[in-house]
């Protein structure tokens, strides 16, 4: 199997389960590692955006990765986030853990600094120079308050072998298009927006790295598979029924959203660590009332 195609199908973005005072709770987490695999998807990634990695110490970091690799025991490939708008500081981290374990890093772009096309390139240059596992970019631009370029993501991605896929979460079909339409073989275009994560496949894409899989792995897992097969018909039917409560886990921030969903179904907690805090309790309410609804058509 080529190393990219681990990861065409469905990725989990992660949520890292917290006890009340703040310490990870590595109960929670297994129990969560467990729903994901038994919901059939297709790989992990701990340490990312959902998994409040920005929150995290670099013992806590490497504590997870361990956890996860330990868990999942290679019933599944493991993506861990590793990314910063430090260039040496990344570096720092690739070079003190031991990356034996982990099938490929997920790198956001460099967030605050806003830096230009060049200096994109430049930091995924050394990343690429010092990784001893593939790479798969991130644009999450959002977030970060910088977009990088279908241009400069083709560059890097006919540039460097061990690049072996981009996470598009900019929602601009068509920069996402023209890299779909212009990349090298093997090179893995993944939706980071679970809401148009079908027409992407449509348009050529190969999976998604999810949100919404945290709490419904089965479905949309099987959602993703069936518009990778082209059939759409049973793909629509599972698309429409996350439709609603998609937005409604990023209205009022994330991963407060998919931790309630958490914990309403008895998986994990739902505490954050500042400056991220619970939703309301009129917006649990919206939660609640589109999970009966998720249910009622299942």
């Amino acid at each position: 199997m080529k190393i990219s195609k681990k990861f065409k199908g469905t990725g989990v973005a992660m949520a890292t389960p917290f006890h009340k005072d703040g310490s990870v709770n590595f109960k929670g987490f297994k129990k969560l590692i467990e729903h994901l695999i038994a919901g059939k998807v297709e790989y992990l990634v701990p340490l990312g955006t959902t998994g409040e990695s920005v929150t995290l110490t670099k013992d806590e970091k490497a504590a997870l990765l361990d956890f996860v690799i330990e868990v999942v025991d290679k019933r599944v490939p493991v993506v861990a986030g590793l990314g910063g708008n430090n260039t040496q500081d990344v570096l720092r981290c690739l070079s003190e853990y031991d990356y034996s374990g982990v099938d490929a890093i997920l790198s956001v772009t460099p967030y605050y600094n806003k830096p230009t096309q060049k200096g994109l390139y430049a930091h995924y240059k050394m990343i690429c120079n010092e990784s001893p596992v593939p790479v798969i970019l991130y644009n999450v631009p959002g977030r970060t308050g910088c977009n990088m370029t279908a241009e400069t993501t083709l560059n890097l991605a006919h540039d460097f072998d061990n690049i072996i896929g981009v996470k598009e979460a900019s929602g601009n079909m068509e920069q996402i298009m023209s890299i779909i339409k212009d990349k090298p073989e093997g090179f893995v275009v993944i939706s980071g927006d679970d809401g148009i994560t079908m027409p992407l496949i449509a348009c050529g894409a190969e999976g998604v790295i999810s949100v919404v899989a945290n709490a419904f792995p089965k479905d949309f897992s099987e959602m993703v598979r069936m518009s990778l097969k082209g059939n759409f018909d049973k793909a629509r039917e599972l698309h429409y029924r996350f439709s609603e409560i998609i937005p409604l886990l990023f209205a009022e921030g994330s991963p407060g959203g998919i931790k309630a969903v958490l914990n309403m179904m008895d998986i994990c907690e739902d505490h954050l660590r500042l400056p991220l805090v619970n939703i309301s309790k009129s917006h649990l309410n919206k939660l609640s009332a589109a999970i009966d609804k998720i249910h009622e058509t299942a």
